[in-house]
C-alpha cells in the first residue's frame, strides 16, 4: 500500500510594524497535510529554456484529495526542509485520478 508523509503548508503573513513604521512578514503555519506523496524533482530541464534561471525542482508533492486549500504563493515544510511551491499548482480532473492523490506540486530551495 502507499503511504504518504505529513507536510506543512506555510504562508507569509503581516504580523506587525517596524519602528520605522514598515510592515513586519513572517512565514507562518497555515495548515498540516496528511498523505502527500513526496518523490525527487527532475533536473532534466534544469538549463533549458522551461527553467532559464536554473529553477532546481528539489522534490515533486501529490497532493491528496483531501486537500481543497491554494498553494500558489505558499511554502511547505517537509523532510526538515523549507521548500517554495513554484507557480500555482492545478489539479488533475477527479475522474482521471483513480487514486488518493490529483494535484502535483513542485518545489524549490528557498533562497533566504
Amino acid at each position: 500500500m502507499i503511504q504518504g508523509e505529513q507536510v506543512t503548508v506555510r504562508v507569509r503573513e503581516k504580523t506587525g510594524t517596524d519602528s520605522m513604521n514598515n510592515p513586519v512578514w513572517e512565514w507562518v503555519d497555515e495548515s498540516t497535510v496528511d498523505d502527500v506523496l513526496v518523490s525527487p524533482g527532475s533536473t532534466d530541464d534544469l538549463g533549458g529554456s522551461i527553467r532559464p534561471d536554473g529553477t532546481e525542482i528539489i522534490l515533486t508533492l501529490h497532493f491528496p484529495k483531501s486537500f481543497t486549500g491554494s498553494l500558489r504563493n505558499r511554502r511547505v515544510s517537509v523532510r526538515g526542509r523549507e521548500l517554495a511551491i513554484v507557480g500555482d499548482p492545478v489539479q488533475y480532473s477527479d475522474t482521471n485520478t483513480p487514486t488518493r492523490w490529483h494535484m502535483p506540486a513542485q518545489c524549490k530551495e528557498v533562497d533566504g
